[in-house]
């Protein structure tokens, strides 16, 4: 566990330093995200929308979480539901 140890403490300044441009910038991030989204939709014309929806949605609530937000009124915060396991059959 030494190592393990050793890789997060090297590691933690870079995690705080990501968060902190995420919160300065989140709004730019998830504008561009919304762009590339649709110059890929366009260009697959319309295929994969669902797919790139469903990516684009993730990427920002991942932005969201290292921007600390948690959908407390960020952008796109709380528009959709956490995701739940499959059911099992």
């Amino acid at each position: 566990m030494g190592l393990l140890d050793n890789l997060k403490a090297k590691l933690s300044p870079a995690k705080d330093k990501v968060s902190g441009l995420a919160q300065q910038h989140g709004d730019k991030v998830q504008h561009g995200l919304d762009k590339a989204a649709k110059v890929v939709d366009e260009k697959t014309k319309g295929k994969y929308s669902g797919k790139i929806q469903s990516g684009t949605g993730k990427a920002k609530d991942a932005m969201d979480r290292l921007a600390h937000n948690d959908g407390t009124g960020g952008p796109g915060g709380g528009s959709a539901p956490p995701a739940s396991p499959p059911p099992a059959s």
